[in-house]
Parts: C-alpha cells; sequence; structure tokens
C-alpha cells in the first residue's frame, strides 16, 4: 500500500493545518524537519531522501508552501525517484517575488528546470497571498503538473479554515492507483 508522506513548508504546519489532520485522521506521516525557521535546502533533501528510503511501500507526496519546491529540488538530486507514486503540490511560494522572506533566498537560486518525474497534481489558491494564480501556473507547466484552482483559499492553511480540507484528500486519491487509497481504510 502506498505510503502518504506531508511536507511542511517553512515554520512547519500548526496544530489546526490540514497536514496535521490528516496525519491524525489518515496515519500519514509528517516529514519532520530539524529547523523549521531556517529551511538549509540540503538538509531537508536529506531528511526527506532518509525518510523515503524507510518505508516498506512506495509513497505519495504531499508538499505544502515550500514543502512543494523541496518535493522539486529532492527529485531532481536523488536517485530513488521511482519510489513516489506521485506528488500533491499545495500553495506553493512564488520564489522569485520580491517579497520573499531572507530565511528562502538559498532557495531561489537553486531552482530545478526539468518537470517531475511522477505524476503531480498542483492545487493553488487564486488569493494566495504568497504567490499569484499565474505564477502558480508557470510552476505547474515547469513541473509537469496538472494545475487545480481551488478558488479563493488564501495560503491554504490553517488560516484558511479549510478544517481537514476533504477536497485536497480527493486531489490526492485521484493520483493514486484504486488499489492503494489509503482514505479507503478510515472511510468504512
Amino acid at each position: 500500500m502506498t505510503r502518504i508522506l506531508l511536507l511542511p513548508g517553512w515554520q512547519g504546519s500548526s496544530d489546526g493545518h490540514w497536514q496535521r489532520q490528516w496525519e491524525r485522521l489518515y496515519g500519514d506521516i509528517v516529514v519532520e524537519q530539524a529547523d523549521w525557521d531556517f529551511p538549509r535546502r540540503g538538509d531537508w533533501i536529506a531528511r526527506l531522501e532518509d525518510v523515503i528510503l524507510a518505508q516498506p511501500d512506495p509513497v505519495a507526496l504531499v508538499g505544502h508552501s515550500l514543502g512543494c519546491h523541496l518535493i522539486d529540488a529532492w527529485s531532481a538530486s536523488t536517485r530513488h525517484a521511482d519510489r513516489v507514486v506521485c506528488a500533491l503540490l499545495v500553495a506553493p511560494p512564488d520564489l522569485q517575488s520580491d517579497e520573499l522572506p531572507a530565511a528562502l533566498l538559498p532557495w531561489r537560486h537553486l531552482l530545478s528546470q526539468a518537470p517531475l518525474p511522477f505524476p503531480a497534481t498542483l492545487a493553488a489558491s487564486t488569493d494566495d497571498p504568497y504567490c499569484r494564480w499565474q505564477a502558480a501556473q508557470q510552476l505547474a507547466q515547469r513541473w509537469g503538473a496538472r494545475c487545480a484552482n481551488l478558488g479563493g483559499c488564501g495560503h491554504v492553511n490553517a488560516a484558511s479554515g479549510l478544517g481537514d480540507w476533504p477536497h485536497g484528500r480527493q486531489l490526492l486519491d485521484a493520483m493514486l492507483p484504486p488499489a492503494q487509497h489509503p482514505t479507503a481504510l478510515f472511510s468504512a
């Protein structure tokens, strides 16, 4: 069965965030980083690699915010991308923005130009303060991902009031092979 790995962004995901709710509801694994406030790219990539290789089954990656760029950076540097069934990329920030926080600047200059080597859907809001809709569409195109318009949901985080975000789970489930839907185990 596919294991779902949740990749929070800069500063992690709070208890009210849908990623933490998915962890509780479905038993998904949150990939914890040693330092959420100063995201060292190499450290984050190495941690993701370790967690993926520790899984006995294939994985699906669900990134939020900087976690989306982590998926891109990891896939460009690993020899184990074949372990990933699919990726859901939620609300990636625009790393080219003039308003990018200083802690994220090192991520700006190391972007991969290759499409992701596995199926992906990018889910973005039309009013995300960290990424204009047009920038999200450009990221989806660069990553070879299907682009899902979420309407006005802000940064698709706890402040967006989405609860456990069932629509996001539907987007993920649509990419998984039917026999590998972990959500089905918990909805009976």
